[in-house]
């Protein structure tokens, strides 16, 4: 069985980290910066879209991504927090035979470094996402090339996430997503997707993939 898990809201809380690059790329813009509350709905979709949504056009997108990556880089990356019972949920999956890959929004250039740091990477068999130039920055690009790459069978596959971007972009590719309720969408956005069950808790994670296999 693989599965594949979402990294911000599902593996680590980035709020910190993130949350601040944003709002440190704001103010060099000379925008208006947003309360940390007013930028939570970042979290998750790829920035080349949710830039243009909070500056109000596309136009300095690219602008916005580099001033972020300049303190996202500097250390930023590393705020954040594993949450609790995530790694004994990991050990048990791979107990139980499956193989485990990240599919995340965020670059690869920076997912890798993090898992590495919080003692996760080695759980997994491969960490995937964008490239910074943008390439496979949907997610649903992103799953179709793991999918090529590592021969997943989607019927025999599960997607983890907590957003509605991981459940659609999974079923796209025929695979079924367990919404995760600790990270940063709602039950009803996770339920609205289409997610094919709901976990509330790193605790029945593990048992929750288990009760979805084939």
């Amino acid at each position: 069985m693989d599965v594949l898990v979402d990294l911000d809201g599902t593996l680590v809380d980035p709020k910190p980290g993130l949350i601040g690059s944003i709002q440190y790329a704001l103010g060099k813009l000379g925008h208006p910066v947003a309360t940390a509350d007013e930028l939570l709905w970042m979290i998750g979709p790829p920035f080349r879209v949710s830039f243009p949504k909070l500056l109000g056009s596309a136009e300095r997108t690219e602008e916005a991504i580099a001033h972020y990556r300049e303190s996202y880089f500097s250390g930023g990356m590393y705020d954040a927090i594993v949450y609790a019972g995530i790694p004994d949920a990991l050990d048990a999956l791979r107990a139980a035979g499956a193989r485990l890959f990240v599919a995340t929004s965020k670059p690869h250039y920076y997912a890798r470094p993090i898992l590495e740091r919080f003692d996760l990477a080695h759980r997994f068999a491969g960490i995937f996402g964008p490239e910074l130039d943008g390439t496979r920055d949907h997610k649903h690009d992103l799953i179709a090339h793991i999918i090529a790459s590592e021969g997943v069978r989607p019927k025999d596959a599960i997607m983890i996430g907590d957003r509605e971007f991981d459940v659609i972009a999974a079923a796209r590719n025929g695979i079924r997503t367990i919404g995760v309720t600790w990270g940063y969408g709602s039950v009803a956005e996770l339920e609205k997707a289409g997610a094919a069950t709901l976990c509330r808790s790193p605790a029945g994670l593990a048992s929750t993939v288990l009760s979805l296999r084939p």
